[in-house]
């Protein structure tokens, strides 16, 4: 009888020993690489499925978020919920159970987002299926497959329905824009002449910004055709400097170009290249620096979320503008009174000219990764070598912004007011992003 006794308090013991050791499938999972693998496979499928750049930044942007607010569940208040500082997010809590693998939970949130938000669902699905399988034989069992699983579709549900009512949807039935004759508005230019994308984004809800045109441009250079005036002056020096570009300005704007609507003409026959977009490049630095930063997969979380918000907000902003002045483009402007054979060595997008869009995203995205990784983060950009582009080098985000920014008038899309004032819009919109959303708590802020 003894001996049976010790035997169960050896059991017991033995049972209490291993209920306290870490699992082991705990470290599967310890940065970013599932979610930023998620991401290019978005990438990919936006690419595939040709969205806009503004819409493209709406689907990283909640997809981003989703994920992030399941990796504050596991951050130990040491990060903060999104939920009552963006616009509209209202806070609920989630019930976390010890069944529950969190950065599998985060992984489950992002993909179900993405998901609902692109057309070619079987493409992420399929992706989603085979990260899972992966996951699993490295150790994960079924059972805290479901749970997690459960879990993260309960705060994406959560984000889909937040995401329904910021106007998205209702705007899809907005009127078309309507092209002017005026002289001095832009015009569908070619070889597909498309029609204006996207002109009603101005109402779409921002996650931050109290409203579009909370940091307005000063207005673009009064409109003039005569010689020697100052948009004269100004549309001849984006014809000078497209006729003079050195290889390196040249690489430059065609590493920025970033145009999903480029469309190649040979002969009588139009081919569509499909490229990433200006969102999706800085959404892809990002990646790149939470791997360069190595940080943990919770740290990768904010890094994508805080990125993705800064690049919604600066595309509304920027459309607010682009749609205000609906201002000729520098190719269709040259044209008529310069050179009527001239063309930019980049394909003009089809939207207004003012402000620059590559200037407004790419500076607010700067301020953020700023604000997260130093003002001296040295990064290598990868992001273009799927589309047979090389590798460039930047010593900071914000180098990487200005060389964004200057790219537009080396590939003569825009006048250097766009480039400046969309410069300084974005500028302001990442600084004011930065000093309004918290995500870490100063019992972190303060290691």
């Amino acid at each position: 009888m003894r001996l049976l006794k010790n035997i169960n308090y050896i059991l017991f013991v033995l049972v209490l020993l291993y209920s306290c050791q870490p699992k082991d499938y705990q470290n599967v999972i310890s940065d970013g690489a599932y979610q930023f693998a998620a991401q290019d496979k978005l990438t990919e499928i936006i690419i595939h499925d040709i969205f806009s750049p503004p819409v493209a930044s709406r689907i990283y942007a909640y997809s981003s978020i989703a994920a992030y607010e399941v990796a504050v569940l596991a951050g130990n208040g040491e990060y903060k919920s999104l939920m009552g500082q963006l616009n509209g997010f209202e806070k609920t809590d989630f019930d976390v159970s010890e069944d529950v693998y969190l950065p599998l939970a985060s992984l489950a949130a992002y993909y179900k987002v993405g998901t609902m938000l692109i057309f070619s669902e079987e493409m992420m699905q399929a992706h989603k299926n085979a990260a899972f399988k992966e996951l699993k034989s490295k150790g994960i069992p079924s059972d805290i497959i479901e749970a997690s699983v459960a879990l993260g579709e309960k705060v994406a549900d959560h984000v889909i329905a937040y995401s329904k009512k910021d106007n998205y949807h209702q705007s899809r039935s907005f009127e078309k824009y309507t092209i002017s004759s005026d002289p001095n508005s832009w015009q569908p230019t070619p070889p597909m002449y498309m029609e204006g994308i996207e002109p009603h984004w101005n109402k779409i809800r921002p996650f931050v910004l109290e409203a579009p045109d909370q940091f307005k441009s000063e207005p673009a250079t009064a409109f003039d055709s005569k010689p020697g005036s100052d948009f004269y002056r100004e549309a001849e020096e984006v014809f000078n400097v497209v006729n003079n570009l050195t290889k390196e300005q040249s690489d430059i704007a065609f590493f920025w170009d970033c145009n999903p609507y480029k469309v190649n003409v040979k002969g009588h026959v139009m081919f569509a290249e499909k490229k990433i977009t200006p969102g999706g490049h800085w959404m892809g630095i990002a990646a790149i620096s939470s791997k360069t930063a190595k940080q943990d997969w919770i740290g990768a979380a904010e890094t994508l979320a805080k990125t993705s918000i800064a690049l919604f907000d600066g595309f509304i902003a920027c459309w607010d503008e682009k749609y205000r002045s609906v201002l000729i483009r520098p190719e269709t402007y040259i044209n008529k009174y310069i050179d009527e054979e001239w063309l930019p060595i980049l394909q003009t997008p089809p939207f207004p000219e003012y402000t620059s869009g590559h200037s407004v995203i790419s500076n607010a995205a700067a301020e953020t990764l700023t604000s997260l990784f130093g003002e001296g983060f040295h990064f290598v950009d990868s992001t273009e070598v799927a589309f047979g582009l090389p590798i460039r080098e930047f010593e900071s985000f914000k180098l990487a912004a200005d060389e964004a920014a200057i790219s537009r008038m080396y590939g003569g899309i825009h006048y250097m007011p766009a480039i400046v004032n969309g410069a300084s819009k974005g500028k302001k919109i990442g600084q004011y992003l930065v000093g309004k959303i918290e995500t870490k708590s100063q019992k972190l802020a303060e290691k």
